[in-house]
């Protein structure tokens, strides 16, 4: 269910005045709540939830990825100490 947003600016204390105000911006991207391509102006007070929530996203994917590059480095060194280790061991 959309519902239509309205236009009072709580900072001015009337309606918005869109272009000629300075936080208007325009914001272009994909929604990650819906997966739609994003190219529209917007109040960046209003907008603050939506790029917060991309904020936490990225910061899930990025932690994400560290774990993976940690656990890879993890793997290679006990690989190298145990690769050192035979090569210590004397001959017989």
């Amino acid at each position: 269910m959309q519902l239509p947003q309205g236009t009072y600016c709580p900072l001015l204390k009337k309606d918005c005045i869109g272009l000629k105000c300075m936080w208007f911006i325009k914001m272009q991207g994909t929604d990650r709540n819906t997966g739609k391509e994003v190219d529209e102006w917007y109040c960046s007070i209003a907008a603050l939830p939506m790029l917060l929530c991309e904020s936490s996203a990225v910061e899930r994917e990025t932690g994400a990825a560290v774990e993976s590059f940690r656990n890879e480095m993890v793997k290679q060194n006990h690989q190298l100490i145990a690769g050192a280790i035979l090569k210590a061991l004397p001959k017989e």
